[in-house]
């Protein structure tokens, strides 16, 4: 099979970020609109936050972010009343990145959005097609490395 033609084919990490950024923008400029607009690009914290808080060194190596990227992330975060850090009670020495009602509340609304914004593809795709793309992701996230 010959190569696509430069010219015509979008090579597949291309689409797929493409698609993450025109959700995430959406979503985004929906956190804004329901009185969210600190959270933007801080919302990745979320993804790796436990509700019940967890060690920003956890986070980062989830995260495969830079210590001091996730750190300012977090540090925003806590500076607009989304999250807190505690004392570790497992250890003293150590703190968790807690969120507030605040922050619990925007994770709660950014997981409407997020389901909202789905519904709406699927109206606009394929509500079977779009299941379908979920699926395929799905295994592929899930294949060995």
């Amino acid at each position: 099979m010959a190569a696509p033609e430069p010219t015509t084919y979008t090579a597949l990490p291309h689409l797929l970020a493409q698609a993450k950024e025109t959700f995430i923008r959406e979503a985004h400029r929906r956190l804004h609109a329901a009185g969210y607009p600190e959270i933007g690009g801080n919302g990745v914290v979320f993804r790796w936050l436990d509700p019940d808080g967890s060690r920003l060194a956890e986070m980062v190596e989830r995260s495969g972010m830079t210590k001091q990227a996730f750190g300012e992330h977090v540090s925003s975060l806590e500076q607009h009343g989304y999250v807190t850090r505690v004392p570790d009670p497992r250890d003293g020495r150590a703190k968790l990145v807690v969120p507030t009602a605040r922050g619990l509340a925007a994770r709660a609304e950014a997981r409407r959005i997020f389901a909202e914004l789905e519904a709406e593809w699927g109206a606009q795709v394929g509500a079977e097609q779009l299941a379908t793309v979920r699926d395929v992701l799905s295994r592929i996230a899930a294949l060995p490395s």
